[in-house]
């Protein structure tokens, strides 16, 4: 039996999540700063790791480019497209084993670095 899929505003305060979507709206995105304005920086390991997988729209365990590209769609309906730069500097300060996505582990690393 599965309970319908997690949604973000299950684990993070919506003000917090615009708050954050706002300060990135036309600023570089920088994950961790946003991370951190979301409140996931103070969440358990556990919680971050449950936010990851919301954001894994495939399931596959990995997010991968192309799915990074719409992450902060995965915060919010309203959040923007990230550039194909702002992409590629989230993906390389994340993919520690250079495998070309971010595994569960990495992102709960890149969160609590």
């Amino acid at each position: 039996m599965t309970a319908g899929r997690m949604v973000m505003t299950d684990l993070l305060k919506p003000e917090e999540i615009k708050k954050a979507l706002d300060a990135f709206a036309a600023e570089t995105f920088d994950p961790k700063k946003f991370f951190e304005m979301v409140g996931m920086k103070a969440m358990s390991a556990e919680n971050v790791k449950k936010v990851f997988q919301v954001l894994d729209v495939d399931g596959s365990g990995f997010i991968e480019e192309e799915e990074l590209k719409f992450v902060l769609k995965g915060f919010s309906n309203e959040g923007r497209d990230l550039t194909d730069a702002e992409t590629k500097a989230f993906l390389t300060a994340a993919d520690k084993d250079g495998d070309g996505k971010i595994g569960i582990d990495e992102f709960e690393t890149l969160v609590h670095e």
